[in-house]
């Protein structure tokens, strides 16, 4: 019976899974959080699109008189 409270004891398989839980779970608070930060309306991310897309086009497009 000792035996097998010292292995129990000894084993540190449990604590990787709880590594890995608590882990995940910042992955998806973080997830989340960015979510929210970056959909605002119209400064949100595709706010973000937007300017970068009229950035672009404004570089693509030749100079007037070339």
């Amino acid at each position: 019976m000792r035996a097998l409270l010292r292995s129990i004891q000894r084993d540190e398989r449990g604590v990787s899974a709880m590594e890995y839980a608590v882990l995940a779970g910042i992955v998806v608070v973080a997830v989340v959080a960015a979510g929210s930060l970056l959909n605002n309306g119209t400064t949100g991310l595709p706010g973000l699109f937007k300017n970068l897309l009229t950035t672009i086009n404004k570089a693509g497009t030749p100079p007037a008189g070339a």
